[in-house]
C-alpha cells in the first residue's frame, strides 16, 4: 500500500488529526483511509484516495488527502 501524504508531504495515518480549509474548514481525528474501489463503494465516497473523518460539529467528511494538513498524530 503506498503512503498517504498531507500538502506538506507527511505521512497521514489513521488516528492522526488533519486539518483542511476547504468548504469552511473542517478539521478531525482520521477514521479510514480509503484506497480503493471496493472501499469507496462501502463508503459512499468517489475518487479514492479519500481520507475520512468526523469534523469538529460532527459532520462526515471526506477529502482527498493532498488538501490537508497533518496537526498531529
Amino acid at each position: 500500500m503506498d503512503e498517504i501524504k498531507d500538502k506538506y508531504g507527511n505521512a497521514i495515518h489513521q488516528g492522526d488529526h488533519v486539518y483542511t480549509k476547504i468548504r469552511g474548514g473542517h478539521e478531525g481525528e482520521v477514521e479510514k483511509i480509503v484506497m480503493n474501489q471496493v472501499e469507496v463503494e462501502e463508503e459512499d465516497v468517489k475518487n479514492p484516495p479519500k481520507v475520512l473523518f468526523h469534523d469538529q460539529r460532527g459532520k462526515r467528511a471526506a477529502h482527498n488527502p493532498e488538501t490537508l494538513e497533518k496537526l498531529s498524530d
